[in-house]
């Protein structure tokens, strides 16, 4: 299947944003072989052990030549490259090098916007070094951080956050890409459908199967086609491949969810044993939401079967909870639409997301007694 026309072409870009997106390069695993230079040059893995059930955090672009990916299995990685080094995390010691990359950013420009501690968005438009050229701006901040943390990082330069996020995988790593204005409708076209930010494998496989290969392909669809095919992000993608991104460099983020999510030693179908964990995440993201003083007013459960098959389920509440007995009352139910009990599983997760802060909870009847 072609969707059938080209519809509307990229629209005019009247209000051309300078947008530069910064990715540190294999962040974990080079903090980690920049603090023990034995490790320079060879195949780190962040991560659990390799006779662990955990899965890689992170590896080096020594790991990645042997196909180690985030989130495989460590034994599988270690399979795959038995020489590996695998090591813990150190949240603390990533955390404290992002806040110095972070401080960096600031003396270019007020306009950053923190995705997680390896990238950032940064508007440059209007800059604090009154200078017009985004591209050398992307250098000099590239250069920037490796002469004070001695960490390369790659930059993407364009006109939307979409574009310059594509382009910052473009050159990886110590690279910097640029796709000016004038260019983003011909480098969305020949682009596969794969590398567009925000699609998926499922996804990009439920686009091939429609013939959809391309950005050029994607464009042909009208935007009904679209929603017919992909629902509400129908849209997105229809919007995307024309170059529209309205989207602002916001400096300070809503954080959309907390959740945690927990690997089990062992597979296991014991409802009380998974009843027991869920207990333990919950009480976790509860301290989290009480100590942002946030409540939220959907829970999702997470469960991964030992085949690696995930699912989620979810239930929106009537009114917003933050509490450890509210969101457990929510999970039974959960569990119940799951194969918890007769399929085995190796990780289970609780999220809450529709956040809001205490003081727009709306007021709500207390249960009795009180």
């Amino acid at each position: 299947m072609v969707c059938s026309s080209f519809g509307d072409s990229i629209s005019t870009m009247t209000d051309r944003k300078k947008i530069i997106h910064i990715d540190m390069d294999a962040f974990y695993a080079s903090v980690e072989q920049l603090d023990n230079p034995e490790l320079a040059g060879k195949p780190v893995i962040v991560g659990g052990r390799p006779d662990s059930r955990g899965v890689v955090a992170a590896c080096s672009y020594e790991a990645r030549r042997f196909g180690i990916r985030s989130a495989m299995p460590c034994a599988h990685a270690f399979k795959r490259c038995p020489e590996a080094i695998f090591v813990r995390p150190r949240m603390a010691r990533y955390k404290e090098i992002s806040d110095q990359v972070m401080k960096i950013f600031l003396r270019y420009t007020d306009m950053v916007e923190p995705m997680s501690l390896d990238e950032a968005y940064l508007d440059v438009t209007e800059n604090i070094q009154k200078q017009p050229s985004a591209t050398l701006l992307a250098r000099e901040i590239c250069k920037t951080i490796y002469d004070e943390t001695g960490l390369t990082a790659s930059a993407g330069v364009s006109c939307t956050k979409f574009v310059a996020k594509i382009a910052s995988d473009l050159n990886k790593p110590n690279g910097v890409s640029v796709i000016e204005p004038d260019r983003v409708e011909d480098f969305l076209a020949a682009l596969p459908i794969g590398k567009f930010h925000g699609i998926g494998k499922v996804t990009e496989r439920k686009m091939l199967n429609l013939n959809i290969k391309t950005g050029a392909d994607l464009r042909r669809c009208s935007r009904i086609e679209l929603a017919e095919y992909f629902g509400k992000n129908g849209n997105f993608f229809y919007d995307i491949v024309r170059g529209r991104d309205p989207r602002p460099v916001r400096t300070s983020r809503v954080r959309k969810s907390i959740g945690s999510e927990r690997t089990l030693k062992e597979d296991t179908v014991d409802l009380s044993e998974i009843s027991q964990l869920l207990e333990a995440l919950v009480k976790k993201i509860s301290a989290v939401m009480q100590d942002r003083d946030i409540s939220g007013k959907t829970i999702t459960l997470k469960v991964r079967y030992s085949d690696f098959t995930t699912i989620t389920r979810s239930v929106s509440c009537k009114t917003e909870i933050s509490s450890v007995p509210e969101i457990l009352a929510c999970l039974p139910d959960l569990l119940n639409k799951t194969e918890a009990g007769t399929r085995p599983i190796r990780l289970v997760g609780v999220s809450a997301s529709n956040l809001v802060p205490h003081t727009q909870r709306k007021p709500r009847q207390l249960l009795l007694p009180f």
